[in-house]
C-alpha cells in the first residue's frame, strides 16, 4: 500500500495557507473489514510523570475515538524498542505512533512499517533519517528560545551571568532543537560578555541524575561562583537543583526547565526552580490520536509545516508553549486543568 503527500493549497477565513495532505492510495485492512481500528504505540519510556501521562491521554483518546490501542515502552533501549515495533506489526496494528529514543535508530521501524503498508506518526520526537508520514511535536525550538529568553530577561545591568547548560539526550533529536533555540537567543548576549557558559554538557538519557553530575563537576571547577543553570526539561532541572540543595544554592541560583511536571511546578512555587515550559500534553495526545485514526480510515490529514529530518521534509503539526513562573501557575497549568491548586501548592 502507497502513501502519498501532496501539497495543496487550503483556502481559510481569513488568508490562504499552504498545506499538506497524507493520505493512502488504498482503504485500511479495518475499513475494509469492518473491525475497529487498531493504532499500535512504541514508546521510549515510561519512567518519566511525562510519558506516563502521554500513554494515558493517548488510551484514552483513541478509546474514545472507538479505535482500540496497544502500547509498548522500550525502556531507552533501541534494541527493545525495534523488537517492539515487529510486535506491534505482527498484531496487525493499521497505524503506528512511535516515540524514538533514538531518532536515528527508528529509522528501521519506519522502514518495516511501510513494508507492511502501515503509516507511522513520529510523536513529540523527530525520526531521522527515513520518511515519516508525519511529525507531531510542539515547537522544539521555540521552547529552547523561551528558556533563552527567560534567562536574558533576568540580565542585571553591568553584571555577567555566569550560566551551566544542561542539555538533554544526544540520541533525541529534540534536545538539538532545544539547543538551538536557547543558542538562537543566548549567542548576543554571550558574543558581548552579558553571559558567560561557565560549564555545560549533555545528560545521557535525560537522567536526573546525570544532570546533576554535570552541576557537582561545575561546582568543583567553578565553587559557588555561577548565577543560573538552563536545564533542558524539568527532569534534569531537578538533577540539577538537588546538586544545589546540597551547596545550599537551591533559592539562589535561576534553574529553566520544561514539561511542566508536577514535581517541576511544585518546585517553581517554592522558589527553587525559575520557571517551566507548559506543553499540553492532552492536545498533543488528542491530535495523535485523532490523526492516527483518520490514517487508518484512510482519510486525509491536513498539516500546514514541515520539518527537514535529514532525509525528507516531514509533514508537521507543531502546538505551540507557555513558560510558566511562579505568577502565572494559577492562569495556565492550574486553570486548564494539567495540575490540580492543591497538589502544585501542596495543600
Amino acid at each position: 500500500m502507497k502513501w502519498r503527500v501532496t501539497l495543496v493549497a487550503l483556502s481559510c477565513a481569513v488568508s490562504v495557507v499552504t498545506g499538506l495532505v497524507l493520505g493512502r492510495g488504498d482503504l485500511s485492512e479495518a475499513k475494509a473489514s469492518g473491525r475497529k481500528v487498531l493504532v499500535g504505540v512504541s514508546m521510549d519510556t515510561l519512567k518519566e510523570e511525562r510519558w506516563q501521562s502521554d500513554r494515558d491521554f493517548l488510551v484514552a483518546k483513541v478509546t474514545a475515538l472507538g479505535a482500540d490501542i496497544l502500547v509498548q515502552a522500550a525502556n531507552s533501549d533501541d534494541t527493545r524498542q525495534i523488537a517492539d515495533v515487529q510486535a506491534l506489526l505482527s498484531n496487525k496494528v493499521d497505524v503506528l505512533i512511535v516515540v524514538p529514543h533514538n531518532g536515528a535508530a527508528m529509522a528501521k521501524a519506519v522502514d518495516m512499517a511501510h513494508e507492511a503498508g502501515i503509516p507511522v506518526i513520529a510523536y513529540d520526537r523527530l525520526i531521522t533519517g527515513s520518511d515519516p508520514d508525519l511529525y507531531i511535536s510542539f515547537d522544539a525550538v521555540k521552547v529552547g528560545a523561551e528558556q533563552g529568553r527567560f534567562l536574558v530577561g533576568r540580565l542585571k545591568p553591568g553584571k555577567t551571568m555566569r550560566l551551566v547548560r544542561i542539555f538533554g539526550a544526544k540520541t533525541d533529536n529534540n534536545a538539538h532543537l532545544f539547543k538551538q533555540g536557547q543558542d538562537e537567543v543566548l549567542k548576543p548576549y554571550i558574543d558581548k560578555g552579558s553571559v558567560k557558559v561557565v560549564h555545560e554538557d549533555w545528560a545521557e538519557n535525560w537522567k536526573p541524575e546525570n544532570a546533576k553530575k554535570i552541576v557537582n563537576a561545575a561546582i568543583t571547577r567553578f565553587g559557588r561562583e555561577f548565577d543560573a543553570v538552563a536545564a533542558a526539561n524539568d527532569g534534569t532541572a531537578g538533577g540539577a537543583i538537588q546538586a544545589l540543595m546540597e551547596e545550599g544554592l537551591a533559592d539562589k541560583v535561576i534553574v529553566t526547565g520544561q514539561d511542566a511536571e508536577l514535581a517541576a511546578c511544585q518546585r517553581v512555587v517554592r522558589g527553587t526552580q525559575a520557571m517551566t515550559i507548559y506543553k499540553s500534553i492532552s492536545g498533543l495526545a488528542g491530535r495523535a490520536a485523532e490523526t492516527a485514526v483518520r490514517l487508518a480510515k484512510g482519510k486525509p490529514v491536513v498539516a500546514t509545516q514541515a520539518v527537514f529530518n535529514g532525509k525528507v521534509r516531514v509533514p508537521a503539526i507543531l502546538l505551540d508553549v507557555v513558560t510558566v513562573t511562579k505568577e502565572n501557575m494559577d492562569a495556565t497549568v492550574i486553570k486548564e486543568g494539567f495540575r490540580r491548586r492543591e497538589d502544585v501548592y501542596q495543600r
